[in-house]
């Protein structure tokens, strides 16, 4: 993937990209060289050649966002439709239990919209828009804070690996109790 986790920049993202190749126009327009343009806006001078010669052939037109590099596949028209479908919940789809799991979003979406998504591409499509993992409405009723704070502080700590000693270690057969 091009950027990291995720494959993509949000629309801020790219609004924050579109505001730096600006700033370079201005300096463009000053005449300013490609290595002090860089250096001012901590970008590599490749970027910078890159913009200038857009630049040069497109004016500022040619540095603005293109926008995203391609259409979702599932329309806000259609996530509509999906989230009425979620909050039916899972037991009225014919699953046994009220959980939603990825790959039964996924089903749900082949079934009802007609579209494959992978996993991640169900993950992705969720968190798009503003879902987030299950997790429960309220604690349990019988659940006692004071001895859950006790077992982290007395049981916890024995029950953790001790932590690495900050010497150096030894890949010696000889000395295996080095680290």
């Amino acid at each position: 993937m091009r950027y990291a986790q995720g494959g993509g920049l949000r629309t801020h993202e790219q609004a924050a990209r579109e505001r730096i190749r600006m700033l370079a126009a201005e300096g463009f327009e000053q005449g300013e060289r490609n290595s002090v343009i860089a250096k001012g806006l901590r970008v590599s001078v490749r970027s910078v050649e890159r913009w200038r010669r857009a630049w040069r052939e497109n004016g500022t037109a040619g540095l603005r966002c293109s926008g995203p590099a391609k259409s979702p596949k599932v329309s806000l028209e259609k996530f509509a439709e999906l989230e009425e479908e979620l909050l039916r919940g899972s037991v009225f789809h014919g699953w046994p239990n009220e959980r939603w799991t990825l790959s039964r979003v996924q089903a749900l979406i082949a079934e009802k919209l007609g579209v494959s998504l992978s996993v991640r591409g169900v993950w992705e499509l969720l968190r798009r828009h503003g879902w987030s993992c299950q997790q429960p409405g309220r604690r349990a009723v019988e659940r006692d804070e004071a001895a859950v704070a006790g077992w982290v502080k007395e049981t916890w700590p024995s029950a953790k690996p001790p932590r690495r000693r900050s010497g150096p270690g030894s890949s010696s057969r000889t000395k295996p109790l080095s680290r």
